[in-house]
């Protein structure tokens, strides 16, 4: 089920695999858009990053579960890479979400905030220094990289790690790392983060808003490979959560070595008897296999069938378990932008039904925070498409 595609590399990732056979009140609204900095802005480092405070557009303190509630319905939409490449996909998505209320968690790829010029400083574990198997962006799109991350951030959405070099085969592949090299990968993309005025020298770009290294919880790996390995570092560093697992399931989600696994699910594929990853590149891989530019006759139906997909995985969880419902996207127009196109339709569709809730993996595990574990566990003993019995409440009173 590994499958994933990335700013600059068209076709060069293996296509996945195919698996077998609250209330709007409670969200808070968002604002028009991300703007400066706030004035009492203190600069952090060399001045690429800034503590301006507690985030804005943020929803109220997560609460418990009262005996009996029904549980939300959590939508997580995520963004892997997060660069702008001059698409206008990135400013597309942030004006989407703020018509809509809701938020998404960007997986910012750290070398899109490196210049080119500046390539040999990145040192890749198992690989060439300054290699990528994503293509550095040109110091105009990084600049727009650097624009539309403030935004998001101010406009309520997370900024997670793609890491950096992106690297899915070979011997140099992620797969292979050891947690001591996931830990040299993650400082470099933050290094990139941080210090991304030194290694540009432009003085006349704001600084990202937000302290990165608090601001960094969780993240989601190249091709959803090397998590094993991965995750001893972030339970050190502290992370909350772990988006890398290669594929999941529609269930409610529990903790490896510390932190919340929150992986991509099989969702029913229409038309097939086999289910397909929550994930743009997934899709694509089932349809297109290796081509990110395929009939364009076949477009106008490939595009219903990720609507298809989406809504499927949507419903199955909304109208039984409610278990949280993850789709990963990526900042390309493959296959004419039917991904694009069929996600904002999904998005605009479960937008306003009740009890959906559109959060980013960090609101989502603030909530899984405040539950009772015990009520969790009991969630948990929901199988994929499966309603409780007798109802809510009747299901939390059972032993």
């Amino acid at each position: 089920m590994a499958g994933c595609g990335s700013l600059g590399s068209s076709d060069s990732d293996s296509p996945g695999a195919r698996p077998s056979e609250s209330p709007k009140g409670d969200k808070g609204a968002h604002g028009t858009g991300g703007g400066p900095p706030k004035k009492n802005t203190r600069l952090i480092g060399d001045g690429s990053t800034a503590d301006t405070g507690k985030q804005p557009n943020q929803p109220a303190a997560p609460v418990r579960l009262e005996p009996g509630q029904k549980p939300p319905q959590f939508v997580i939409f995520s963004w892997d890479g997060a660069g702008e490449v001059g698409n206008g996909l990135f400013p597309r998505f942030l004006e989407l979400a703020r018509q809509h209320d809701a938020s998404m968690t960007f997986f910012l790829s750290g070398l899109y905030l490196l210049p080119e010029s500046k390539k040999s400083l990145y040192r890749p574990p198992n690989n060439p220094r300054g290699a990528s198997d994503i293509g550095y962006l040109t110091d105009g799109h990084v600049k727009e990289t650097l624009k539309y991350v403030s935004q998001a951030w101010l406009d309520g959405h997370e900024i997670g790690t793609h890491f950096n070099g992106h690297f899915c085969a070979g011997s140099g592949s992620v797969a292979n790392w050891t947690a001591a090299q996931w830990q040299s990968e993650i400082d470099q993309a933050i290094s990139f983060v941080t210090q991304w005025r030194t290694n540009s020298g432009w003085s006349d770009v704001d600084p990202l808003p937000f302290d990165y290294r608090k601001e960094l919880i969780g993240g989601r790996t190249p091709c959803l490979l090397g998590q094993d390995n991965l995750l001893p570092t972030a339970k050190a560093m502290g992370w909350r959560y772990d988006a890398s697992s290669p594929g999941g399931r529609q269930m409610w989600p529990d903790k490896r070595q510390g932190v919340w696994d929150l992986p991509l699910q099989g969702v029913p594929f229409p038309g097939h008897t086999f289910e397909v990853l929550s994930m743009d590149y997934n899709i694509l891989a089932n349809q297109s296999q290796n081509s990110t530019k395929g009939m364009p006759s076949r477009y106008p139906g490939w595009r219903e069938q990720a609507v298809g997909a989406y809504t499927a995985g949507f419903d199955r969880a909304y109208e039984t378990n409610r278990a949280p419902f993850y789709i990963g996207n990526h900042f390309e127009e493959w296959n004419g932008g039917i991904y694009m196109d069929a996600v904002e339709e999904v998005l605009k569709k479960i937008a306003d039904k009740p009890d959906v809730r559109l959060v980013s993996f960090r609101q989502f595990v603030d909530w899984l925070d405040a539950q009772d574990p015990a009520v969790l566990d009991k969630l948990r003993t929901l199988e994929v498409g499966q309603a409780p019995a007798g109802g809510w409440n009747a299901f939390f009173k059972q032993a």
